[in-house]
């Protein structure tokens, strides 16, 4: 009976837990949604049309209201399919709210495992199998290299220190933004993500990269005239425009354009 107290008292915690952490969640999904969406002017009866839920559901979405929704796995497919109208990556839309996994909410600990599971007898045809496998795969190698010798280092005579290996240098791509290399091209920006957000990404007229980047990630890019940079969440995207330092391109959960030019001061200085 106690047992039973325990685990039920932890599965409460572990749900009231991750309830907390889904509103959370759902609070900046939704509003990044609600902010892309009237960015571009569309209402949500057009998302409903478009993504065969329900115009109530999306609303619950953006204003974060996860009572009013139904089991976390069908939000997952409502985020995705709502930031797939939007033209945003609905997979990793999806995957930022958080679904609870049942395997792991409690695991239960050798000693709560019944006695008959651990009797002696168990555990002899443990070791039996165990030892019949190593006998087996060793006269496979053998049978596969009849050639091959193991020989065992002597105890008088210590084993020579095996070298470690050498250390690869680092990749240049994997440089941080903050050593950036030399510059090549007249516009060049260095962004890091301090916080998620959708971006898009215009060089020389031409968009290069449109969908969601994950808190950490850093990018480099470089044109010959100017580099356009859209985001959702200004205040969790830091730009540097050609190596200077990095500011943020405005206020949290905003919408922010900034335009980078040869020649030109950066748009950030002029706010």
């Amino acid at each position: 009976m106690i047992k039973e107290f325990k685990v039920s008292q932890a599965m409460s915690e572990a749900t009231s837990h991750l309830e907390e952490q889904q509103i959370e969640k759902l609070e900046q999904i939704g509003t990044y949604l609600r902010q892309v969406r009237e960015q571009q002017e569309l209402s949500l009866e057009q998302i409903s049309t478009t993504t065969m839920v329900q115009a109530r559901l999306l609303r619950a979405i953006e204003n974060a209201q996860l009572k009013d929704l139904p089991e976390p796995v069908y939000i997952q497919g409502f985020l995705k399919r709502y930031a797939n109208a939007l033209g945003l990556d609905g997979e990793a839309v999806g995957q930022a709210f958080p679904v609870r996994n049942d395997s792991t909410l409690y695991q239960k600990s050798w000693q709560e495992m019944p006695a008959s599971q651990l009797r002696p007898l168990h555990l002899y045809v443990a070791y039996i199998l165990l030892i019949g496998a190593a006998i087996a795969g060793l006269s496979y190698v053998l049978t596969r290299n009849p050639e091959s010798v193991v020989t065992l280092p002597s105890p008088s005579v210590p084993s020579p220190a095996v070298s470690p290996p050498p250390i690869a240098a680092p990749s240049p791509a994997a440089s941080p933004v903050s050593s950036p290399v030399a510059q090549e091209k007249p516009v060049q920006v260095d962004v890091t993500l301090r916080e998620q957000s959708w971006m898009r990404v215009e060089v020389d007229g031409e968009t290069v990269f449109e969908g969601m980047l994950a808190e950490g990630i850093q990018r480099t890019w470089s044109g010959e005239q100017e580099v356009i940079i859209r985001a959702g969440n200004a205040g969790g995207v830091m730009v540097a425009y050609n190596q200077a330092e990095a500011q943020p391109m405005g206020d949290r959960g905003t919408v922010q354009q900034a335009i980078f030019t040869a020649n030109a001061p950066s748009p950030l200085d002029e706010s």
